[in-house]
């Protein structure tokens, strides 16, 4: 019986329900638990002993780091689990703030990243034609030229620097300091003073309604936890007739990527994305191919005036 309420005790509290819902998915550290919950490190190391001494938790001791993650036998903190609404906000803000930081951990870990630095990108990891791909989006774009654009996810800012011509002022957000680091270098070696780069949640961007021409998603959205939620966001800072350019992955058999990789989502289909468009209150989308040995595909769509909506299919 004492082990039962030692355990009902420890689950027992907002922060540390949050923490064992995340717990449950996998093995994290407290640096990266205090930045999906945005709570203070010593607050969150204190829930953390709590949860271990309740046997809910396991501590496994790592270099510099310790990292925690469900008991085994904490079945009852599992079956308190399967109560709580999957469409939970809070709940929800952490499983996708999770699911970044798991792609980027991923991303940074990547040999190819730590080896090549600044001309690492997954394009030519993947082998995906580079050249093809950013002739594309310099095809879709408004022509002759556009006033500002956003990039979400522009990891070390090729997409970027290869569009910088064709805009007047050029925002990119992305997750990884370490990205963005690179891409700050990259971009004042080429000259590009128009063009900037911040940190920033494709969820919550910090940004306000309808201030961009044009927002470009390239090969980020199969990393969403939550695909349909990333593109409304993308929409809201969208003007009415503004253009929003998804590049990313057809749908594919390669179980691979999911781990080595840590993408989401095994590619996209067209019904799908149109899908998350219109609930975005985007126009049907323009798709086209792009050959390769992994498919791609350039979904192109405008918003909609915001008295319009579109039904979602």
């Amino acid at each position: 019986m004492q082990d039962v309420l030692s355990q009902l005790r420890g689950a027992a509290e907002p922060t540390r329900l949050r923490l064992l819902a995340l717990c449950a998915r996998g093995a994290w550290c407290v640096t990266e638990l205090v930045a999906i919950l945005g709570q203070s490190q010593p607050r969150l190391s204190r829930h953390l002993k709590l949860l271990v001494e309740a046997g809910l938790l396991t501590r496994t001791p790592e270099g510099a780091n310790a990292w925690f993650q469900m008991a085994p036998e904490a079945d009852l903190a599992r079956q308190i689990l399967a109560r709580l609404p999957e469409s939970d906000p809070m709940l929800a803000a952490d499983r996708r703030a999770a699911a970044r930081l798991a792609a980027e951990r991923a991303r940074i870990a990547s040999d190819s990243f730590r080896s090549h630095g600044a001309d690492w990108d997954e394009t030519r990891a993947l082998g995906l034609p580079t050249e093809a791909i950013e002739t594309a989006l310099l095809n879709a774009l408004p022509s002759p030229r556009l006033g500002r654009l956003l990039d979400v996810g522009c990891g070390t800012g090729g997409v970027l620097e290869r569009l910088a011509p064709r805009i007047d002022e050029g925002l990119g957000i992305d997750a990884s300091r370490d990205m963005l680091a690179l891409a700050r270098s990259r971009l004042t070696e080429r000259g590009l003073a128009h063009i900037a780069v911040r940190q920033a949640d494709m969820y919550r961007l910090p940004l306000p309604d309808a201030a961009f021409d044009a927002v470009t998603l390239h090969m980020v959205l199969h990393y969403a936890e939550d695909p349909a939620a990333a593109l409304a966001e993308a929409a809201r800072v969208l003007r009415p007739g503004g253009r929003l350019l998804i590049l990313d992955l057809a749908s594919h058999d390669r179980a691979d990527l999911l781990t080595r990789y840590a993408h989401r989502w095994p590619g996209f289909d067209d019904a799908a994305m149109a899908g998350w468009l219109g609930g975005a209150g985007c126009t049907a989308p323009r798709v086209s191919s792009i050959p390769a040995d992994l498919s791609l595909c350039l979904w192109s769509a405008e918003r909609l005036p915001l008295s319009v909506s579109t039904p979602v299919s």
